[in-house]
Parts: structure tokens; sequence; C-alpha cells
């Protein structure tokens, strides 16, 4: 399961830089818990162009990512481990060429490699158009959460296997359809 994080996981905030900022959406943590009951593993696949851009730091990045990953696993308190497995980040600007960059799919076949995953049977949740495409590019199947920027880009016409309302409606969604082909 590779996830977007801005917009999808938490509330858009353009250009998180402050960790005071993060806000998860409710129930995101138990909604990927149940994907982990379900065999899958959470990868939060992010562009990070702030660092590029100099807005902020990597150090800042990183406070933020820990922000998240500490509320989605706080919920509930009794998880004893991340339903997290891995987080991989592309600090380039928009204007500089990258194979990381969403919606290219360097960051999903690198956490397809390092972590063994099947990606004909995997998904990506994002809430951007560069999102969808980085999961088709990458061979998973895609679902547009309607949080963050995703209304506007069903408005846009993107064509994701499927749309949901938000991460949890997507999970369920999700694990409606895990074996079915697309």
């Amino acid at each position: 399961m590779f996830l977007d994080r801005d917009g999808t996981l938490m509330e858009e905030v353009n250009y998180c830089a402050d960790p005071a900022l993060v806000r998860v959406f409710p129930c995101t943590g138990e909604a990927l818990r149940e994907l982990n009951r379900n065999g899958f593993l959470c990868v939060i696949i992010t562009n990070q162009a702030g660092i590029g851009r100099g807005y902020f730091t990597e150090a800042q990045y990183r406070a933020v990512q820990a922000e998240l990953i500490r509320q989605i696993d706080e919920e509930p308190v009794s998880a004893s481990s991340s339903a997290i497995a891995a987080t991989y980040f592309c600090p380039d600007a928009p204007s500089t060429p990258s194979v990381r960059r969403k919606p290219e799919p360097g960051m999903v076949l690198e956490a397809a490699r390092d972590l063994g995953i099947d990606l004909a049977r995997s998904w990506f949740v994002g809430d951007k158009r560069a999102d969808v495409e980085c999961g088709q590019r990458a061979g998973t199947r895609t679902v547009l959460v309607e949080t963050g920027y995703g209304c506007q880009e069903v408005a846009a016409g993107v064509s994701p296997n499927f749309i949901a309302k938000d991460i949890v409606a997507a999970v369920a969604l999700i694990l409606q359809n895990k074996d079915a082909s697309i």
C-alpha cells in the first residue's frame, strides 16, 4: 500500500514545516492497522519540494514526519508497532529533473525493491493527479481520495481505478477489492 502524505493522511498544509500544524485525519491509524492485519505494508511516498525550493530544511521535514507517525500510531493507544513500514521522500523542486519525483515512479520502485513488494498486487492512494499517475506508471491500482486536493482533481478528470471520500473509505474499498483484477 503506497500512500501520499499531505492531503491524504493529514490535512493539507501548504509546505508544512511545523510539526504543530500536523493534523492526521480521524481514524487514519486504525484504518492503516486494518490494512496491516490484512497483509499490507503501508509505505508513504511523498514529494517534498519545499526542501528543494528552500522553504524548509530536511530536519524540519523529518520533524513533521515524526509527528505524523506519532499521531498515526497513538490511535489506538494499544498499538504495539507502527502502522507505517517505511517512508520515501523526494526533496527535488519541480524544475529539477528527477526519476523519484511523482508522477515518476522511482520512489515506488525503490520501495518495491527494498521491501519485496509485488506491484501488481499493490495500491497507491493519494489526493493528486501525480499520485494516480505515479501508481499507474509503477503498475499498481489507484485510489484518489477527495480530501486535500482530491475534489479539484476529480473535477479535472483524473482517472484512478477508484475514488473514495477519504483514507478510511479508501481502505474499506481496497479491502473489498484486494483480490479483484482491475
